[in-house]
């Protein structure tokens, strides 16, 4: 799959805000186990995702967070149409 190619898709607003949700805890998973590969601290119940160091889980944070600027970008751009 060409990943520069870029796709357009149609969510009603509940299932935006559902896929916005799902984005928002990965990237907060990921955050939690760069915190816990730089410090060895994390939280009760917390899971550590699988990644060779924090360096590549910061690098996922941000495309997650890529993601949701893009997302939430959109939605407030066509939310008034």
């Amino acid at each position: 799959m060409n990943h520069d190619k870029e796709f357009v898709i149609r969510l009603s607003g509940l299932d935006l805000g559902q896929v916005i949700d799902g984005l928002e805890a990965r990237a907060d998973a990921w955050r939690q186990t760069a915190t816990y590969l730089e410090t060895g601290e994390a939280p009760d119940g917390f899971v550590i995702e699988e990644c060779s160091d924090s360096e590549e889980a910061n690098g996922l944070v941000e495309n997650y967070r890529r993601i949701l600027r893009s997302l939430m970008q959109q939605q407030t751009e066509q939310r008034d149409r």
